[in-house]
């Protein structure tokens, strides 16, 4: 018997091609997908294995997400044949005018508003078919019980987190006045009370009442921003999507102020390529891909922001004229000459979420992503409810003439965008695709990627998840605080010195990382026709893909 290892025939890639009939769960810790599936085999449906998920993920994957932050989650229901959205991410804080010319990086000072619990809550209450605080139960005994620090979770709390400048957080990550290593086991008690509290009164608990008070007299001890009223005013928002074309397939993504309407532009450009350009490891792929991504993300810069506090004109961005447009002023040839951006601002860390998506047997689904900003957020818990504070405005421009800037109430530009992708016949559209990736602006270049290798190359979820990968920076666009970044494209060794050489010869100033070192932790599940179910995760993270 001949063995293909590395696992697929594409790219070599590491994942096997797993399959199923019945359900999926994807997500970026192995624990928090056994609670999806538990839920699922429970005869819990999508929405409330997502609920279960999303809180798990908080205490098993602190470093990315949690109640202390905010989201995005897109709901595929089957019984309507309806895809909706929910905006979980809350604004600048009331008292956040006090704010001139500095934020915080790490500190309580740099957080919104909490917007995660109000969203989820607000999925399970509408599409949840068992009770709340069967969805808690999982997460309240792994915060009570503990677990384990991961390889990569250890690694980042060292060089990422500051924690230690904070006694409410080394009281649960700290161990003699260090922090804790590998395979240590984190128990946080304070969050598992929580954790009780929302399970039984549900978001009303974390708004108003006991938690919310302790989370304004720690934010007002702190000299941070957070008052009652901002708690109290908040409420997570159903919104439609947005969505276009991409050659036969109908791409959904999350309104403004999500970066959806990126990924949206760049798909429509790359579209006028011939296929055979965008092949997958090819240097023609990623220039004609960055090409597209750094037009795209001078419209986001230009454009991109709170659609409550400013006019975007997203049909036009959408438009498949404007993608030709943009199209043509690209070569295959040579890099576009820099483009002057129309905005008067001077430049001023990468940001870090979690994703996960799951499908049901009955073929309701879910894409989420959800994030405290940075890894590890601000670094600050609440102290006597082991709440991790986000630290989202980093994600602010100070310069009152750009369009991101801050203003008390107004919600930041947001880098998540989950994705769903159906099959159009002409007569109705059949879900084949749902994925997202964390990675802050490296997120809709993921998704580009992965998208066009399942669409254009009829790639395997596996094999578009392990494909080696590219990503474009581009200064004067990153969004966490300066804002400023050295302009360039950083691509996995895996493509080889002679794709490096070639993209220079283009015009392009190229880095090469580790073989598996490039940005993003793309989650991926897929139904073909005959309804067989792929599920794939990202090995560049602590993920797992579980699919029956």
């Amino acid at each position: 018997m001949t063995h293909n290892l590395p696992h697929g025939k594409n790219l070599g890639s590491t994942n096997p091609n797993m399959v199923g009939y019945t359900s999926s769960v994807v997500t970026n810790h192995w624990l928090a997908s056994m609670v999806g599936r538990d839920i699922l085999n429970k005869g819990g449906n999508a929405f409330d294995a997502a609920c279960a998920v999303s809180f798990m993920l908080g205490v098993v994957e602190p470093q990315m997400s949690g109640i202390g932050g905010d989201g995005f989650i897109m709901m595929f229901d089957k019984s309507t044949e309806k895809v909706s959205i929910i905006n979980a991410t809350g604004p600048a804080p009331e008292l956040s005018n006090q704010i001139k010319d500095f934020i915080n990086y790490k500190s309580i000072k740099s957080s919104s508003v909490p917007g995660l619990v109000s969203g989820v809550i607000k999925m399970h209450d509408a599409k949840g078919s068992i009770p709340l605080n069967e969805c808690l139960k999982p997460a309240i005994i792994a915060a009570s019980e503990g677990v384990p620090l991961s390889e990569d979770q250890s690694y980042s709390l060292k060089i990422e987190s500051e924690m230690n400048r904070f006694d409410s957080s080394m009281k649960i990550w700290g161990k003699n006045n260090k922090l804790k290593t590998f395979g240590e086991k984190i128990i946080n008690e304070d969050l598992a009370k929580t954790l009780s509290l929302i399970a039984n009164n549900g978001s009303d608990a974390f708004y108003n009442g006991k938690i919310a008070e302790r989370i304004v007299n720690y934010s007002n001890s702190k000299g941070g921003y957070i008052t009652k009223k901002d708690l109290e005013n908040f409420n997570a928002e159903i919104v439609e999507p947005i969505s276009t074309n991409y050659r036969g397939y109908k791409v959904y993504e999350s309104p403004p102020n999500s970066s959806g309407v990126t990924l949206l532009q760049q798909l429509n450009i790359i579209e006028n390529f011939d296929p055979s350009v965008l092949k997958p490891g090819s240097y023609t792929a990623i220039h004609a891909m960055a090409e597209a991504k750094r037009l795209a993300f001078y419209d986001r810069e230009k454009y991109l922001a709170d659609p409550k506090y400013v006019d975007i004109p997203v049909d036009k961005l959408l438009s498949k004229d404007y993608a030709f447009s943009q199209f043509k002023r690209m070569s295959l040839n040579k890099r576009i000459d820099d483009i002057e951006l129309d905005i008067d601002y001077s430049p001023d860390k990468v940001g870090d979420t979690t994703y996960f998506c799951i499908l049901d047997s009955s073929g309701n689904a879910v894409s989420q992503l959800q994030s405290i900003q940075t890894q590890w957020g601000s670094g600050d818990v609440v102290e006597g409810t082991g709440i991790l504070m986000n630290n989202r405005m980093t994600y602010w421009h100070l310069d009152k003439n750009h369009v991101n800037n801050l203003v008390p109430g107004k919600r930041v530009r947001h880098t998540m965008n989950p994705v769903m992708v159906f099959e159009e016949d002409g007569v109705k559209e059949s879900l084949r695709l749902i994925c997202g990736t964390p990675g802050a602006d490296t997120q809709v270049q993921t998704n580009m990627q992965t998208i066009s290798s399942f669409i254009d190359f009829n790639f395997k979820v596996g094999e578009s998840v392990s494909m080696p990968r590219w990503t474009h920076y581009q200064n004067l666009t990153e969004s966490t605080i300066p804002h400023s970044i050295k302009t360039h494209i950083n691509i996995e060794e895996r493509f080889g010195a002679d794709v490096q050489k070639k993209l220079e010869l283009l015009g392009h100033n190229v880095e090469m990382c580790g073989a598996w070192e490039g940005k993003g932790s793309e989650g991926m599940i897929s139904l073909d026709k005959k309804g067989l179910i792929g599920a794939a995760v990202d090995p560049r993270r602590d993920g797992q893909a579980l699919v029956w």
